[in-house]
């Protein structure tokens, strides 16, 4: 069983000023990947395929890859980021009120619409019009409906995308000591910690079990994920002359919310990832492994 090609990705590769470097890696992992996809929707509507990478990994860019390659091949896929399920920020303003300040920061697991993701992943694989909420980082709010993508169901694959999409829960033991300087900080007593981590022991589980594939894109260490973030700020800098860029000391301090989860996922995902890519310092694959059941 194969995928076609055609000009679909390499007009893709244009349209996001992608080097041609890219190529290579979706011959050598994204295709491959989307064959095995291929082959399970075969079995198994609305195929739930979760796809997880720390900051800057690329999981975006490949999951938009997987999409062009299955929908080529005739399959009805549908893409959903967990960005876009992020509370607004009056809603995490209240947690930072009544649970801790943290939380008025987005991005780590409790401060997510978990219940309406767990709503959009089973509505997506049923017949029907299923309205896909985008998230407007700018507004730091959901985006007005009509801006919404609207998805004809059943799908046949659902990739849902984000930086901890399928991650687990730490043991409570691991969160005794501070890792940083922001759980020092800011952090000290640890309730900021058990309150993530209880999120994603508890309601979290709800939004991953549907999970029927997971794909895990591994940085080869925290510190160059850091170094991804500044990379992409950098660009961001460059586009908007730098009004609504980090600087290096707000990235510092930003990384640092997303650290221990990362850190965790770093060491105890590849072994439990049903597709693993290990990436060097450049992003570049330097190991590729599908595990077949």
């Amino acid at each position: 069983m194969s995928l076609p090609q055609g000009d679909a990705i390499a007009d893709f590769m244009r349209r996001e000023k992608i080097g041609p470097a890219f190529a290579h890696a979706v011959q050598r992992a994204w295709h491959p990947l989307g064959v095995r996809i291929q082959a399970l929707a075969r079995g198994e509507k609305g195929l739930v395929v979760g796809i997880c990478g720390s900051q800057g990994s690329g999981k975006s860019t490949g999951a938009a890859v997987l999409q062009i390659l299955l929908r080529e091949a005739g399959l009805a896929v549908a893409t959903l980021s967990i960005d876009d399920l992020y509370l607004s920020r009056a809603e995490r303003s209240r947690l930072a009120e009544t649970v801790h300040p943290l939380l008025a920061t987005r991005g780590p697991p409790g401060t997510h619409d978990v219940a309406l993701g767990v709503h959009l992943l089973k509505a997506l694989g049923k017949p029907g019009t299923t309205a896909i909420p985008r998230f407007d980082k700018a507004r730091d709010a959901r985006a007005d409906p009509e801006h919404w993508d609207r998805f004809e169901g059943p799908a046949d694959v659902i990739l849902f995308e984000g930086w901890c999409v399928g991650a687990g829960a730490q043991p409570p033991e691991s969160l005794a000591e501070p890792l940083n300087d922001l759980e020092r900080n800011e952090d000290p007593d640890g309730s900021w910690r058990r309150y993530v981590n209880a999120a994603l022991a508890g309601p979290y589980r709800a939004l991953f079990d549907p999970i029927a594939f997971q794909v895990f894109l591994a940085a080869p260490s925290f510190d160059v994920v850091a170094g991804w973030r500044k990379e992409q700020e950098e660009k961001l800098r460059r586009k908007s002359d730098g009004g609504k860029a980090m600087s290096d000391a707000e990235i510092d301090r930003f990384v640092q919310f997303y650290e221990r989860l990362t850190r965790f996922m770093l060491a105890e995902m590849p072994d439990r990832s049903d597709a693993l890519m290990r990436l060097g310092p450049k992003r570049e694959i330097l190991e590729f492994d599908i595990r077949v059941a």
